[in-house]
C-alpha cells in the first residue's frame, strides 16, 4: 500500500480517517488544517525495526520533519530516540520527557552558544568540521563525541535535499578522519560514533551503500578505538507521485545488515547499529484539509483557489513537490483539470497544475495528502494569516 492509502480510508464515496469522517472534520474545524494519523505513525517507525533486522537497532526519529507533540509524544512511548539539529529541538524532546541518552544533536554549523547550551543537557554531540571539533576538545577534554562525516555520494530527489558529495556543506571529508582521530587523541576524545546522511528521498539505494562502504572503510579501530555505534542517517523514500518507483525496504535492510555485519566483524565488536529517518515515518499520516473559496475560467485553465497557501505546504513551490490531493466533499463526480492555486499574494502559491480531479466547486474541501513531513515544520505566517491548528487522531481518541 502505498501514498495516502494508508491514511485514507474510502468507503461510501466518503473518506474518513481513523473513522472520522473528513467533510465533518471539515464543517467543524477552521480550515485550513491539519490531520495526523498517530497509528501509522507508530506503525510506520516500527516497519524500520521488520526491515533491518539488526539485534541493537535505534531509530532516532528526525524531528525537524515535524514537532508536533502528538506525533513526539507517540514515538517516545515507543521507545524512538531523537535526532536533533537545533538548541530548541533538544529542550522540546527534553521537556517532553526523552531522556538525554536517548537524543543525539547534530547541528550544522554549530556556535559556541549551541554547542554549551546542549552539552549542559547532557546530549550527545554529532560535530561536523574540524573547527568545531578543536573547539569542542579544547572546552570538554575527555568527553564523548561522534563525528560526522560526508560519505563523498551525492543522493535525494531534489539538489536542495542532497547532504553528501563534493559540493555539500555537510560534513567532515573521508580524507579529514585521520586528523580528526588525532585531536581525539590530543584531548582524551572519546569517539563512540561515526554518522553520516546522504540526502532525502533516496531512490538509487546502490549510491546509499556506496556511501556506506566508503564511511565504514575510515571508521576502523585503530583510528576510533571507542566506537559504539554507526549512524547512517535518513533518507528514506516516501513515495509522492503514483508514477514514482517504491523501494523495496527488505532488500534495503538485508543488504545493510550484511554490509554492517561484515564491518563489525572486522572491527572486532558488534557495534550499535543508528538510522535518523523523518519524513518516513510522518509524512503519509499528514492531510492537510483546505476550503475552495474560487472556481474560474482564465485562458482555458479552470482555477481553483483555496484558503491555504505555501505558507501551509510549502514542498511544491521549495522542491516542485507533488502532492496528491482529493475532493474530499464531492469525491465521485466526473473528473475535470484544475490548477489548484493557494491564496497568498505569490504568482508560484500553486499546489498543482492540469490535476484531474472530481468537478470541484466553491465551498468544497480538499485534502493535500502525505503531508505530516516538512509541512507544519517549515509553515510561517507569511502575509500574517495564523498557523493553522494541528488535528491528531487515533484508535484510543
Amino acid at each position: 500500500m502505498a501514498g495516502f492509502e494508508k491514511m485514507i480510508v474510502k468507503s461510501k464515496n466518503e473518506y474518513r480517517v481513523q473513522n472520522q469522517l473528513l467533510r465533518s472534520l471539515g464543517d467543524t474545524f477552521e480550515t485550513p488544517f491539519y490531520l495526523y494519523d498517530l497509528d501509522l505513525i507508530e506503525e510506520q517507525y516500527k516497519s524500520l525495526y521488520q526491515y533491518i533486522p539488526w539485534p541493537t537497532l535505534k531509530i532516532h526519529y528526525a524531528m525537524k520533519a515535524n514537532y508536533n507533540k502528538d506525533i513526539l509524544l507517540r514515538l517516545r512511548e515507543a521507545n524512538a530516540g531523537i535526532d536533533a539539529v537545533s538548541p530548541a529541538e533538544v529542550l522540546l524532546a527534553l521537556s517532553l520527557g526523552f531522556k538525554p541518552e536517548t537524543i543525539i544533536f547534530t547541528a550544522n554549523h554549530m556556535t559556541d552558544v549551541d554547542m554549551h547550551l546542549v552539552k549542559a543537557q547532557k546530549v550527545l554531540l554529532n560535530v561536523d568540521s574540524l573547527f568545531r571539533l578543536e573547539r569542542y576538545a579544547e572546552c570538554y577534554p575527555g568527553s564523548e563525541v561522534s563525528l560526522r562525516f560526508n560519505p563523498d555520494v551525492v543522493a535525494g530527489e531534489n539538489e536542495k535535499v542532497q547532504t553528501g558529495g563534493k559540493a555539500a556543506k555537510f560534513g567532515l571529508l573521508l580524507e579529514e578522519a585521520s586528523q580528526a582521530a588525532t585531536i581525539a587523541h590530543k584531548y582524551n576524545l572519546q569517539v563512540v560514533g561515526v554518522h553520516m546522511h546522504v540526502g532525502s528521498g533516496i531512490a538509487d539505494t546502490e549510491v546509499v551503500y556506496q556511501g556506506i562502504k566508503n564511511v565504514l572503510k575510515i571508521a576502523t579501530r585503530e583510528r576510533f578505538s571507542k566506537l559504539r555505534f554507526i549512524d547512517f542517517g535518513g533518507g528514506f523514500k516516501v513515495k509522492y507521485h503514483p508514477d514514482e518507483p517504491e523501494v523495496n525496504y527488505e532488500d534495503f535492510g538485508k543488504k545493510i545488515t550484511d554490509l554492517f555485519a561484515a564491518y563489525c566483524h572486522e572491527y572486532g565488536k558488534e557495534l550499535e547499529l543508528y538510522f535518523e529517518p523523518g519524513k518516513y515515518i510522518v509524512a503519509e499520516a499528514g492531510c492537510l484539509i483546505m476550503q475552495v473559496n474560487t472556481v474560474r475560467e482564465a485562458n482555458g485553465r479552470v482555477i481553483v483557489g483555496t484558503d491555504a497557501g505555501f505558507p501551509q505546504c510549502i514542498r511544491p513551490v521549495f522542491y516542485g513537490a507533488h502532492h496528491p490531493i482529493i475532493n474530499i466533499s464531492n469525491p465521485t463526480a466526473a473528473l475535470c483539470e484544475y490548477d489548484v492555486y493557494g491564496n497568498t499574494c505569490e504568482s508560484g502559491d500553486c499546489f498543482a497544475k492540469q490535476r484531474l480531479l472530481p468537478e470541484v466547486k466553491v465551498g468544497d474541501y480538499l485534502g493535500i495528502l502525505n503531508a505530516g513531513a516538512y509541512c507544519f515544520s517549515m509553515a510561517s505566517v507569511y502575509n500574517l494569516r495564523p498557523l493553522p491548528l494541528r488535528l491528531s487522531c487515533s484508535k484510543e481518541l
